[in-house]
Formats: structure tokens, C-alpha cells, sequence
């Protein structure tokens, strides 16, 4: 499914539906996330979206507590998602 149909019920899906639309491609801070999801009327608390972007093991940070930026490690390939792994598949 096109990250566009993809309804994000949790931040951590969220934050790869931006990262699958290049939103990471340049350092973005906490409030640029949270209002490019908020454009996608996700509005998650502000703890579950800190914790999402910590745990996205796509995303590298740098700065300080409380002034956090983010940037994608590698970009996203949606062929990736079948040569890492997962069987099955759709025909």
C-alpha cells in the first residue's frame, strides 16, 4: 500500500510514513515532525513521537536534550522491504 493510503494509528508508524516520503532527507526538528504529521491529522503526545524517532533505527540525531534534530540514515527503498526478508509476498 502507497504511504499516502496508509492511516498511522501509532507515532512510530507515523514517523515511517515520513520517512518513506523523503521527509528526512534534510535535518528536521521535533515541531517539523510533529506538524507534518499533524498535516496528516496524526496528533500523537509529544513523548510517543520523542520515543518513535529515538527507537527508528533509519533515523540518526544530533544535538542536545530538548533541541533534537533528525536525519534518515539511508533512504527508503520500497524493494528493501522484500530483499530483507519477509516471506510470502503478494503475486
Amino acid at each position: 500500500m502507497a504511504s499516502e493510503d496508509r492511516v498511522a494509528t501509532t507515532a512510530t508508524e507515523g514517523v515511517r510514513v515520513l520517512w518513506e516520503k523523503k521527509f528526512f532527507k534534510t535535518w528536521q526538528k521535533i515541531a517539523a515532525v510533529e506538524a507534518a504529521l499533524a498535516e496528516r491529522e496524526n496528533h500523537f503526545p509529544l513523548t510517543a513521537l520523542a520515543k518513535a524517532l529515538e527507537r527508528a533505527k533509519f533515523l540518526t540525531r544530533r544535538g542536545k536534550a530538548g533541541a533534537y534534530e533528525y536525519i534518515q540514515q539511508y533512504p527508503y527503498v520500497p524493494s528493501a522491504d522484500v530483499s530483507a526478508g519477509k516471506k510470502g509476498g503478494k503475486k
